[in-house]
């Protein structure tokens, strides 16, 4: 159980770290968006970017329209540092002393409701306010669905495992 505990340790850590970058960058971006503050528009007003702070320097690419920038850029952007949030406390579960809790269900329960549930609705949105979607976005829904029922189970296993440790407990 040594090894369990170490690797979601650090697995723990390194999904915090892409949460708080990716939802820091979702705010980021926002802020250039409605600012105008390290955000060009190119020429013919098509595409803009979102620049590195303080610099001329681009970082994020898209097409210039409110319906890409809301539910193609900002949208997916913040779903993934929701994602790694969710993920990052998953793991947290498993470097407790005390595996089977009722917070370790309730962290396995947001995780896999987030990943059945989040994707459809972003494609959803993104196709009726943007026009179109991401190419191959299709398949990460499916990949993020999949990562839900697999959490699902795993819900359901740590669900059993607390009432089981519940009753014993009991009996001691």
């Amino acid at each position: 159980m040594k090894g369990v505990k170490t690797i979601s340790t650090i697995l723990y850590y390194i999904t915090m770290v892409a949460a708080i970058l990716y939802l820091t960058t979702t705010v980021y971006a926002l802020i250039t968006m409605l600012t105008d503050w390290s955000y060009v528009v190119s020429a013919d007003g098509t595409t803009f970017a979102v620049c590195y702070p303080f610099t001329e320097t681009r970082f994020l690419l898209g097409q210039n329209n409110w319906g890409y920038k809301v539910f193609n850029f900002l949208l997916p952007l913040g779903f993934y540092g929701i994602f790694f949030w969710l993920l990052s406390k998953v793991f947290g579960v498993f470097k407790r002393p005390k595996l089977f809790t009722q917070d370790g269900v309730n962290q396995l329960q947001y995780f896999y409701l987030a990943n059945i549930f989040m994707p459809p609705i972003t494609i959803l949105l993104a196709s009726i306010f943007a026009g179109e979607i991401e190419e191959g976005l299709e398949w990460v829904a499916v990949i993020h669905f999949f990562l839900g029922v697999f959490a699902y189970f795993l819900a359901a296993i740590f669900k059993q495992g607390l009432h089981l440790q519940n009753e014993q407990d009991l009996y001691i």
